[in-house]
């Protein structure tokens, strides 16, 4: 058994497009008219043939009580890996991303979290 898929819940499809692949890095992968959505994916353009990350419209009534629920408390909704996390910090700093955590050592790893623009945290870990 193998990960497959993970999704993020997200508020507006072409937003999440535009941050995860210009700001991120992220390279589409898949998209899929469905309706008044799309099946959305982005890869990794280290691992094109891994992981997909669905971007998953958040139009369940759950969803929004949820995600807020998360950014109230501070909680990130997923964690990429990254190789440095202090340089990729800078990076997206740079280009504008908000910050709610600045790196900061946790045990063994390095995390920081930022707003994805698409009413989720998201933490980086290295």
């Amino acid at each position: 058994m193998r990960i497959n898929l993970a999704s993020v819940l997200v508020d507006d499809q072409d937003r999440a497009l535009a941050f995860y692949t210009d700001v991120l890095g992220f390279v589409k992968k898949t998209e899929i008219p469905m309706g008044e959505f799309r099946w959305l994916t982005v890869v990794s353009p280290e691992d094109p043939d891994g992981t997909e990350l669905v971007l998953e419209p958040d139009a369940h009534p759950a969803a929004a009580p949820f995600k807020a629920a998360l950014v109230a408390d501070g909680i990130p909704f997923t964690s990429f890996a990254v190789a440095d996390v202090k340089a990729e910090f800078e990076r997206l700093r740079a280009l504008g991303v908000r910050f709610v955590q600045e790196p900061a050592a946790m045990g063994p790893v390095t995390t920081a979290v930022f707003d994805d623009t698409c009413g989720n945290l998201i933490q980086i870990a290295g």
